[in-house]
């Protein structure tokens, strides 16, 4: 089920626009348009929440788009994404810093794309939940929303400093964030590294995050992106001895 979050895609070939919209779709309430004029419109009219543009479009292309959105008070905070070529990157995209908030290099693959995206999307999400978050402060879900490897990466992501709680029936894991990262974590007896490899095993369950609490403790050696990957490594290792790993549909690489 999507999440709350608005996404506009931009592209002038209908193909990649549409293969883009049903890889997204299940991710978040998607809007399209086929050049920078018309994304222009509805990004005012429909106040996305993230922009994914093609660069070179006739008329208007990526770039000009962005600053048209930069420019406008109403629209100057979605977030964008520009898909463009490497030379175009090199070229033409480094003289302008501002010009998007992340770069996808073209030609890509579809699920690579997605995955990428998706993080940017889940820590949209989150901070969306944030500023509607509960008179206490403090943010409450479950894991049907966001599933714990999503949440602990848009914590990193938005180098968020914080306590997030996860509980399942009598089952409970607290992890202590700092400017990102992982820097204690407890599950029952286990502590540390143990403890989140331990907790992304979990499939369902609630989550809540407080962003006021604090410890000095450090129990954890791996930074967050090393303890997402070892603990994923592990549970890939233990799905293959088992005989429970399933295969994987082709990919498909997108270009203009």
């Amino acid at each position: 089920m999507p999440n709350n979050v608005k996404i506009l895609l931009v592209d002038d070939n209908p193909m990649v626009l549409a293969m883009l919209r049903d890889a997204l779709s299940p991710l978040a309430t998607v809007s399209t348009a086929g050049d920078g004029a018309d994304a222009l419109l509805k990004a005012i009219d429909e106040s996305p929440d993230l922009v994914i543009s093609d660069y070179r479009m006739p008329g208007m292309d990526g770039r000009q788009l962005v600053e048209k959105l930069r420019s406008r008070s109403s629209t100057a905070a979605i977030g964008v994404i520009l898909l463009a070529s490497k030379s175009d990157i090199s070229e033409r995209l480094a003289l302008h810093e501002q010009a998007a908030d992340d770069l996808l290099e073209k030609p890509f693959f579809l699920r690579e794309a997605t995955q990428r995206i998706k993080r940017v999307i889940d820590k949209i999400a989150l901070e969306k939940m944030s500023r509607s978050s509960s008179s206490d402060g403090v943010v409450r879900g479950n894991l049907a929303q966001m599933n714990v490897v999503d949440l602990v990466q848009s914590l990193e992501m938005g180098r968020k400093s914080c306590l997030l709680t996860l509980t399942r029936e009598r089952e409970r894991c607290e992890m202590y964030f700092r400017d990102g990262q992982v820097s204690h974590a407890t599950y029952g007896p286990l502590a540390g590294d143990g403890a989140v490899f331990k907790v992304l095993r979990w499939a369902g369950g609630n989550f809540q995050i407080d962003f006021e609490a604090k410890t000095t403790k450090q129990s954890t050696t791996l930074n967050t992106q090393g303890l997402l990957m070892e603990g994923l490594r592990l549970l890939d290792e233990e799905r293959h001895e088992s005989g429970s790993s399933a295969g994987e549909e082709d990919d498909v690489l997108l270009d203009s």
